[in-house]
């Protein structure tokens, strides 16, 4: 077992070497600069839109409407990678991989933006009636290239059944219910497993259903539960983020728990997990964006591209600073133990810190299971059609009930060189057609300066 974990250590130091951390942050910044500092400018109307009374069923055709669509992409991104990625980022990197994952989620949301709009430029209608759309339909349709698109759906197929999608939310729920609440691993297996499969097999439309209904409740309560703590320490928040910041630049020195850190160390681990957390570029996210009711792709960008700022701008900074603020990152725990042991010792009295970080947890990782069995759902449905969809399900509710009992290292590693080789060909594509994002942006704010006038 020990030399089958050093080949893949091996493997996820060449996926996530120095050329695919280039290609990630420099089409971010490529695409940032083409488009004027978008997510900027933007982000106030992108957040119009996602809370606009109007109703997106009059707006065009689709599945759901943008906000469900979007509850439905962030389902997936606020999950583990919020909590215990963030934890693993730290422990690796220190304090500076923070900074990174603000950096990567930056530019990160250039790239979200282009993916939404090229998800709803080329998608299609399946032979079920349902809307299909995402990296494969665009590098496919727009860039011209089968044979890519058929190894994005297979790669994509691969995050949702070994990556993302079961084993690490899984395995992160079963540690933080038997940390405090005490229940055997094979009682929450079960519980998981159950009702995973009671959503799924309904498709999209029970998919968004519930995570319009679970998403906002679980952000506003974790973030609400990570800024009392901040408020309550809030003398110690300067100097927290002037670490953060210095340790960003500079290699951080042991420190109890902490082994040290060089700076490409801190940028590898901050640009890994911040990608696994808000998956920006990896090109699961505009999967769910396909299946929104609007006319406009670029409307539709601007929503996809708030997910990136939700998801690491505010949720992950939540965690960063309580695991800094509390000293935790310098502690012996990591992932899930050590975000439950800063906020435990932020929060004491009747364990109010460590239900925070257990049901913040297992509502992120349980809304990341579902999202991510749409997101491989839709790639087997383009590899081999609509009867591939059943089986897709049955083995993917199997692979969650395995996930509780594999261990937590290798779990990552195996979901980071996944990750990664589904994001090179969707970045190549968005590099392909940048020309078209840039069109279909300049038209559609053209039209909007015309109507104003």
């Amino acid at each position: 077992m020990s030399n089958f974990m050093n080949i893949l250590s091996k493997l996820d130091k060449l996926v996530w070497g120095p050329p695919l951390l280039i290609l990630l942050v420099g089409t971010g910044i490529y695409l940032t600069i083409r488009l004027g500092v978008l997510q900027v400018s933007k982000l106030p109307l992108a957040f119009k839109y996602l809370f606009s009374k109007k109703s997106d069923d009059d707006l065009g055709e689709g599945d759901v409407s943008s906000f469900a669509a979007l509850c439905t992409a962030l389902s997936a991104t606020i999950g583990t990678g919020n909590i215990v990625g963030v934890a693993t980022a730290i422990k690796m990197g220190g304090p500076g991989a923070l900074f990174w994952m603000w950096m990567a989620a930056f530019f990160g949301m250039a790239t979200k933006y282009a993916e939404g709009l090229l998800a709803v430029k080329y998608r299609e209608v399946d032979e079920n009636g349902q809307m299909s759309g995402g990296p494969m339909y665009y590098i496919e349709k727009g860039l011209g290239n089968k044979f890519l698109a058929k190894i994005f759906a297979v790669f994509g197929v691969g995050v949702a059944w070994f990556g993302i999608g079961t084993f690490p939310q899984v395995n992160a729920i079963v540690e933080a219910t038997e940390i405090t609440f005490k229940l055997p691993k094979i009682l929450t297996a079960i519980v998981i497993t159950v009702l995973v499969a009671l959503v799924i097999i309904g498709g999209i439309k029970n998919i968004a259903a519930v995570a319009e209904k679970t998403v906002p409740f679980m952000a506003v309560f974790y973030i609400v539960g990570s800024l009392l703590i901040i408020i309550l320490n809030i003398k110690l928040l300067p100097g927290t983020i002037a670490l953060v910041v210095k340790s960003a630049f500079t290699s951080t020195a042991m420190t109890g728990g902490f082994a040290g850190a060089t700076i490409m160390i801190a940028i590898q681990s901050g640009v890994a997990r911040g990608v696994f957390s808000n998956e920006s570029g990896l090109g699961s996210a505009p999967i769910a964006a396909a299946a929104a009711k609007t006319k406009s792709c670029v409307r539709q960008g601007l929503i996809s591209m708030t997910g990136t700022f939700i998801d690491t701008i505010i949720i992950c900074t939540m965690t960063g600073l309580v695991l800094i603020m509390s000293g935790a990152w310098t502690s012996e725990f990591s992932g899930a133990a050590m975000t439950n042991a800063a906020f435990s010792s932020a929060l004491p009295f009747i364990n109010i810190g460590q239900l925070i970080v257990t049901i913040g947890l297992i509502f992120f990782a349980f809304t990341t299971i579902l999202g991510w069995s749409y997101y491989g759902e839709r790639c087997m449905e383009y590899l081999v059609g609509v009867k591939g969809i059943k089986p897709y399900r049955y083995i993917y509710i199997a692979l969650v009930a395995a996930g509780a009992f594999i261990k937590l290292e290798m779990i990552w590693v195996i979901a980071d060189i996944v990750n990664g080789l589904m994001a090179i060909p969707n970045l190549i594509a968005l590099l392909g057609l940048s020309g078209v994002i840039i069109a279909e942006t300049k038209l559609y704010f053209d039209n909007i300066r015309e109507n104003e006038i």
